[in-house]
């Protein structure tokens, strides 16, 4: 009798210790990938050499514009370009030469080195969506986002296993001036985050900010020798470069740090309707822009960015998830590779107004030809709904959880003795099962990727609960998130510093609201 009741007690105890290992708050951060599959090259060498050669003809014959911006024009006749008003004539083999400075591979550093991500070969670094001005979640439906919706989003991602980045303008808060929210966005990705996170582009002023707030956090001498942010630098397409966001890559590669240059392309409105030449503006735009970063520092990081998506000739939107968006990310991943440079490319992408079905097979299509294309570092990798527009909440929750597909799928697949499972083909013999096997209850917690959003459940207690759908679970997995969330420990003396250095700048200007 003692002894069953001991038994019992065993059972109860484990019992008591699973349950507690299931709900116990985890914040935990998988490494980055390192994929152990292969490429998929849908280019063969004929077509990546005529598009190459094509991208040089671009560059020398029609040259490409650098407006409103006397310094990178003289910098560019100094390297030996053929300037002619705002017009740079790049020589054939100019561009590839300078682009040859910039690093293969790059460490961003996280103020939790844990979190540091390796950026570059074989390697897939994940973050989140950037820029929508809308937000939506099942209880404010589509609404302008607030500083305190950006709040949450850095939460989550910090809460967020599969996600290595904490990413930047995860949403644009429109209640605080345009001309002070990047000092609230970055403070947020300071303090309730400790991962990686993007600086400011959007005046190179607010660049010079973000480098100095990380000097504080990180310490002067420490950004001077060390990559800290990744920042978007957006290419106005066709081959324009702004002085706005070449003014922002100036501060960044002066002190550093690294910048995604990336052509913006609607297929069809920015770009050729074909893929061919779509790619060979791509890589002309990119050879242009990674080049002039190096004049500006050799040596400085840099990502091949490509962001495209194709055209509704019927309504003019732009349509995500598309054969021909893929077959583009394939192609642009050869064509970086063939660089010897990271490669950047969308995630999470679709057209759809809520996270449904269209929203589903859209997203999928996109990060299958993510992980397969060999994309180093996913921007827009959860929460993107309505072509960019908006930055869903409930989205945002299933996409960081099917990243955990990805870390899975990337493993490729193990073929040492465990993996083989003679001993257990041997154990359980015709005619067995495998579910009592030593081989299954040795491995049974890992065999498998499992959701921590999707419904596995038996269609009775599926009913009994409600009968939820995906957007539903979604909705209570957020809000547990948010609940469980827990700051990581900042230095008192950091972020004290942090706070005077946003209050001055916000005292030494007017709010601006456009």
């Amino acid at each position: 009798m003692a002894e069953a009741t001991a038994r019992r007690r065993g059972r109860g105890g484990g019992g008591a210790a699973r349950r507690a290992e299931r709900t116990a708050v985890s914040i935990e951060t998988a490494r980055y990938i390192e994929r152990n599959v292969p490429l998929y090259e849908i280019l063969d060498d004929a077509a990546l050499e005529t598009i190459e050669a094509n991208a040089e003809i671009i560059l020398e014959e029609i040259g490409v514009n650098f407006v409103e911006n006397p310094r990178a024009l003289e910098r560019w006749r100094e390297a030996g370009a053929d300037v002619q008003g705002e017009r740079v004539h790049i020589p054939r083999g100019l561009a590839r030469k300078l682009c040859a400075t910039a690093p293969s591979r790059f460490t961003q550093h996280a103020r939790n080195s844990e979190r540091n991500v390796e950026i570059g070969g074989n390697t897939l670094v994940c973050a989140p969506i950037y820029g929508p001005p809308f937000v939506r979640d099942m209880e404010g439906g589509r609404r302008y986002a607030t500083i305190e919706d950006f709040r949450k989003f850095v939460k989550l991602g910090y809460m967020s296993k599969w996600l290595h980045h904490s990413g930047g303008t995860v949403c644009e808060p429109t209640d605080v001036p345009v001309n002070k929210r990047h000092l609230d966005m970055l403070h947020a990705h300071m303090t309730l985050s400790d991962k990686p996170f993007m600086g400011s582009v959007t005046d190179p002023s607010r660049a010079q900010d973000s480098v100095e707030m990380c000097e504080i956090l990180f310490g002067k001498d420490f950004v001077q020798d060390n990559t800290v942010m990744t920042s978007l630098i957006n290419i106005n397409s066709p081959m324009t470069f702004d002085e706005v966001m070449m003014g922002a890559l100036e501060i960044y590669a002066q002190n550093n740090q690294a910048c995604i240059v990336s052509p913006f392309i609607v297929g069809g409105a920015m770009a050729p309707v074909s893929v061919m030449g779509t790619l060979t503006q791509v890589l002309a735009e990119v050879l242009a822009g990674i080049a002039y970063s190096q004049l500006v520092r050799p040596g400085a990081p840099v990502i091949f960015g490509a962001f495209v998506s194709s055209i509704d000739m019927n309504s003019g939107a732009p349509t995500f998830g598309t054969p021909e968006a893929s077959q583009i990310i394939y192609g642009a991943g050869q064509l970086a590779r063939r660089m010897g440079l990271p490669f950047r490319s969308g995630g999470s992408l679709c057209g759809s107004k809520l996270p449904d079905a269209q929203a589903a097979y859209e997203t999928a299509n996109t990060l299958n030809a993510v992980m397969l294309g060999g994309v180093n570092f996913m921007l827009h990798s959860c929460g993107w709904l309505e072509g960019g527009l908006v930055a869903g909440f409930e989205k945002f929750v299933m996409d960081a959880d099917q990243l955990g597909a990805l870390h899975r799928f990337a493993e490729g697949i193990p073929t040492d003795e465990n993996g083989q499972a003679m001993d257990a083909i041997r154990e359980v013999g015709p005619g067995g099962h495998y579910l009592g096997c030593a081989h299954t209850q040795a491995n049974f917690k890992k065999a498998f990727w499992r959701s921590d959003v999707l419904d596995y459940k038996p269609f009775e207690t599926w009913h009994e609960e409600g009968e939820r759908d995906t957007m539903l679970l979604a909705n209570a997995k957020m809000h547990q998130m948010l609940t469980n969330y827990q700051q990581p420990a900042l230095d008192p003396a950091i972020s004290e510093a942090l706070d005077t250095y946003i209050a001055a700048k916000k005292a030494s200007m007017a709010d601006a609201f456009s």
